[in-house]
């Protein structure tokens, strides 16, 4: 069972951006969700972390509804990495990382042995166990984005959603962080939600596909299934071709 989202609703004041969206996204899966900008893809992956309050709908995690769940209870369920986030100034590393623990913190209660476990845990498999002590600001846009997911990870929660974790960087960053997700999911089965930009990325690294236009869902399935040239037309207005990718055998779009 994954998460469900049902007749979702959202505006803000008085623009609609979310038009009673029904979809269901797979639980130990990669999800990718792409759509062209204002589409509603962060609309969206706030909703189903629980940081917006639907107008109509309802979203379910593995069968609980997501408005009857405590915010500490979610987030030892559920986390999300927003787009671009900020760290304050002058955290190191290690200290970033172990936020990720405060859902399951007592007040007034230190880290024990498995919240130290599970933060070396979720560094070694991001690899900045070198940078522990670092500044956050002295890092570079990948090793910022690494840092982050370790967070997100130190959360030990079964879903992980992550709103345009390639924003900003280059394409061996961009390509370096969606092998860290998807290899993840692989090992841990961690279920991963995530919305990008690049169609093509989306389709290599994604097992489900979620299209949006115009805070529409427009198709969802796999890659083979909605990365298909009437899809990228009704989407985002673009003549294309698709071809399997020569290297790994995925969708590969090819812009007229």
């Amino acid at each position: 069972m994954g998460i469900t989202v049902e007749n979702l609703a959202i505006s803000y004041e008085r623009h609609r951006v979310l038009y009673g969206i029904d979809l269901t996204l797979p639980k130990g899966c990669v999800t990718a969700i792409i759509g062209p900008n204002g589409c509603g893809k962060s609309t969206l992956l706030r909703a189903i972390g629980g940081h917006l309050r639907p107008e109509r709908g309802r979203v379910r995690i593995e069968g609980d509804d997501l408005a009857s769940l405590p915010p500490k209870a979610l987030a030892r369920r559920l986390g999300l990495l927003p787009q671009a986030p900020l760290a304050p100034e002058g955290l190191r590393v290690g200290e970033l990382v172990a936020r990720g623990r405060l859902p399951w913190l007592r007040p007034f209660r230190p880290l024990g042995p498995r919240d130290q476990a599970v933060i070396a845990r979720a560094m070694e498999a991001t690899d900045i166990v070198a940078l522990r002590d670092r500044p956050v600001e002295a890092l570079s846009g990948g090793q910022r984005q690494r840092v982050w997911i370790a967070m997100v990870l130190a959360q030990d929660t079964g879903w992980q959603l992550f709103d345009e974790p390639t924003t900003w960087l280059d394409l061996p960053h961009q390509l370096e962080v969606l092998k860290l997700v998807q290899a993840l999911n692989r090992a841990e089965g961690r279920s991963v939600v995530m919305s990008l930009h690049d169609i093509s990325l989306a389709a290599r690294f994604a097992d489900h596909i979620v299209a949006l236009r115009a805070g529409k869902l427009v198709a969802e399935g796999p890659a083979a299934e909605v990365i298909t040239p009437d899809t990228l037309k009704r989407v985002f207005d673009l003549e294309a071709d698709v071809i399997p990718d020569p290297r790994h055998g995925t969708p590969l779009v090819l812009p007229y």
